[in-house]
């Protein structure tokens, strides 16, 4: 084994030249996990191309020689889907962060995968334009991550996730062939392939070029802070509002504890005698807005809020928003660690879902601080716990796995835009029966008969293709049947 490695570095050296190969352990620990930090695996060499001729070398290279490649972005990923293999290649696509077009007549930016989100916006502001996608990690995360794993945010309710805005890209299969999707159109013709790559979490191809749509910046945009006296008058607010035919740039909550944490951390003003929060964005031009904020005032005062408060600047609008995007690093104050979920209920199941959560909360004896886009039901429960005191880790993964089968129970789907990862891989057959689970696979292995491409992620049980249909179903049992062949 020492002795395949060591060719295997020395090859990938050679067409990686300089300081695209990383070899030493201590060096290659920096790679070991991404954003869900509970899971760490040291990659067997990482790889740093800096270009799509580099990519295509490496990626034939592996297929040739059967070695897996676990293809990663920035690594905020909070579902595992950037983990690494002891016995495979992790491909890095930081060195690709190049703004290479600005296109304001057709609407859209071209990017390499290694630009941040927020580097988009500002890369045309200059112009009066926006990118709409904005995950909270938006200063860190890249726009590759953000297609393998279909990112939204805060403003995802009135103008989309990433597949929403994304118009093309540039990939490269794991056999090493070059194939442009989509382009500067909206609608490219035949099968939706670009929209089979958004959200495919690198089992299918590496992104080395992204066009994305970008937006005039609306005129004008105001935001609310809504104070309630309970998590039922808010989740009846948030209904409420969509169903008068508002649909806000951003409708995000929060409960009394990521409150509490958010205000100590960036102080943004938050009602700290409130159990729940809701902050709504109205956008578009000035009487436009003027009417919406008035008709989500009355809605709220409806529904029981206890304090409402509209930004009357642009630096209190975003100083209201700010204590949102900080929800995740605040809570860090709270715990030596937390978990990050992401599920998807209806909206009208919220209520319901946190009455059930609160009963989970007594019965792993762990505390959860809840953060939602409330506007499209993704919920972002973080479970607080102590990785130190032994069993506190456990207690709270199967914390989050109830949670997730909640979500599902309910009506809902097991990820809003974190993606399935390892995180939720072997939930998977809690929502899909076999039947699904083969026709996903099978999608798998028309991009990758070889099963090389960021293997163990996603599926229950991962089986080579000629085995399709071969995947773990509920209670265990496992299922071999007929299936055609591509």
């Amino acid at each position: 084994m020492l002795a395949r490695r060591h060719d295997i570095v020395a090859h990938l050296r050679a067409l990686v030249p300089g300081e695209g190969v990383i070899d030493a352990e201590i060096e290659r620990r920096a790679y070991e996990s991404d954003g869900l930090t509970a899971y760490r695996q040291l990659p067997m060499v990482v790889v740093l191309p800096s270009t799509t001729a580099e990519v295509v070398a490496v990626l034939r290279y592996c297929h040739a020689e059967g070695i897996k490649v676990v293809p990663r972005g920035a690594g905020t990923s909070l579902s595992g889907g950037a983990l690494p293999l002891e016995d495979g290649v992790l491909l890095g696509l930081g060195k690709f962060k190049k703004v290479l077009e600005i296109d304001i007549a057709n609407r859209c930016a071209v990017v390499q995968p290694g630009v941040t989100n927020l580097a988009i916006t500002q890369a045309v502001q200059g112009e009066g334009f926006y990118y709409a996608p904005d995950p909270s990690s938006q200063i860190a995360c890249t726009i590759g991550g953000n297609v393998a794993e279909n990112s939204g945010g805060v403003h995802c309710l009135k103008y989309g996730l990433t597949t929403n805005n994304v118009i093309g890209v540039e990939m490269v299969t794991m056999e090493g062939e070059v194939l442009r999707l989509g382009g500067k159109h909206y609608d490219a013709g035949g099968l939706d392939l670009l929209g089979v790559m958004v959200g495919s979490e690198g089992l299918l191809g590496v992104v080395t070029e992204v066009t994305v749509r970008i937006l005039p910046k609306p005129p004008g945009a105001r935001a609310l802070l809504i104070g309630f006296p309970d998590v039922e008058g808010a989740g009846a607010c948030v209904a409420a509002i969509i169903a008068a035919g508002i649909i806000p740039g951003g409708m995000e909550m929060m409960d009394k504890l990521a409150i509490e944490a958010a205000e100590a951390f960036v102080h943004a003003n938050y009602p700290l005698d409130a159990e729940a929060l809701l902050i709504v964005e109205l956008d578009g031009c000035e009487a436009e807005v003027n009417h919406l904020v008035a008709a989500v005032e009355d809605l709220a005062r409806h529904h029981g809020a206890s304090s409402i408060r509209a930004s009357t600047s642009e630096e209190e609008r975003l100083l209201f928003w700010a204590g949102r995007k900080a929800a995740f690093p605040a809570v860090g104050r709270l715990s030596p660690d937390y978990y990050c979920m992401d599920g998807t209920i209806p909206r009208q199941r919220l209520t319901q879902v946190l009455a059930r959560m609160k009963q989970l909360e007594a019965r792993y004896r762990l505390r959860v601080a809840n953060v939602f886009h409330a506007g499209d039901g993704n919920l972002h429960p973080l479970i607080l716990y102590d990785a130190n005191q032994p069993g506190e880790l456990e207690r709270a993964e199967a914390f989050g796995s109830d949670i997730l089968r909640l979500c599902v129970e309910v009506g809902g789907v097991l990820t809003g835009e974190h993606g399935v990862g390892v995180e939720k891989r072997d939930l998977m057959d809690t929502m899909f029966d076999a039947v699904d689970l083969d026709q996903q696979l099978r999608l798998k292995c028309a991009f990758d008969a070889q099963s090389l491409l960021n293997p163990g992620k996603v599926f229950p049980q991962l089986c080579n293709c000629a085995e399709l249909g071969r995947v773990h179903v509920k209670g265990g049992q496992t299922r071999f049947p007929e299936l055609p062949r591509f």
